[in-house]
């Protein structure tokens, strides 16, 4: 019995390690936003309402450069369209109902779907996800105040690396979630495709490139797998 507050414990304590890194990151976008032309209480609101990180960069990205919101809100929705996937992945192991779900859909992000799948296997996902997805939103949202605010105080968050806060952290989480060398291969593969991509395609375009890259990749090897069964056995 002791075991499972303790773990519990560990859960919070990791989500908030996460929260933190975010808020973070919420500093950069919140002063990156003001610079882009958005004014403080229009950045708070986008933070609240859209809660990506990914897509609200992008937004402001296509703002920043000259770019129609239009524009601007097709390239958020592009790079946001993982998060549907997650909710469909996620919606067995968080098991919410009714109006909750609302609340839950708001919540579905990188971060606490890796925090979710990492605990899935000891019954704690729905712990996780809350614990990171309520972590977040808080500190996420306080940074891009403090951000949209001090932002020429701050000047360019670049020079403090807050811009890496987020991606570093997110990395750590992930990599021991890759037991085998095939999907740390994979994961690399992806990693290069973006990279590749990110001085060539519009925004939104080498996140998508390097999910399709572990698809790919799973496709292979499951057709692998399936040639010898197909064929018979000797």
């Amino acid at each position: 019995m002791r075991e499972r507050p303790a773990q519990r414990r560990a859960i919070r304590r990791d989500a908030f390690g996460i929260a933190v890194a975010a808020g973070v990151y919420g500093v950069s976008f919140g002063v990156l936003s003001v610079v882009s032309g958005l004014t403080p209480l229009q950045t708070c609101v986008l933070s609240l309402a859209m809660f990506t990180g990914a897509s609200q960069f992008a937004f402001i990205g296509v703002i920043g450069s000259g770019g129609l919101p239009y524009s601007g809100v097709a390239a958020a929705l592009l790079l946001g369209a993982r998060n549907g996937l997650y909710g469909i992945r996620l919606a067995p192991a968080v098991g919410v109902r009714g109006l909750r779900r609302l609340v839950a859909a708001q919540l579905v992000i990188d971060e606490t779907t890796a925090m979710a799948i990492r605990h899935e296997r000891d019954s704690d996902a729905r712990t996780a996800f809350w614990s990171t997805g309520v972590a977040l939103y808080v500190l996420w949202n306080l940074g891009t105040a403090i951000g949209a605010l001090a932002g020429p105080v701050i000047g360019d968050p670049k020079t403090y690396g807050l811009d890496a806060a987020v991606p570093a952290a997110f990395v750590a989480l992930l990599w021991p979630q890759l037991p085998d060398l095939a999907s740390r291969l994979t994961a690399v593969l992806a990693v290069g495709v973006t990279i590749a991509l990110v001085p060539v395609a519009p925004i939104g375009i080498p996140v998508l490139a390097a999910g399709l890259v572990a698809v790919a990749v799973g496709l292979a090897n499951r057709s692998g797998r399936a040639v010898p069964a197909a064929g018979g056995r000797p």
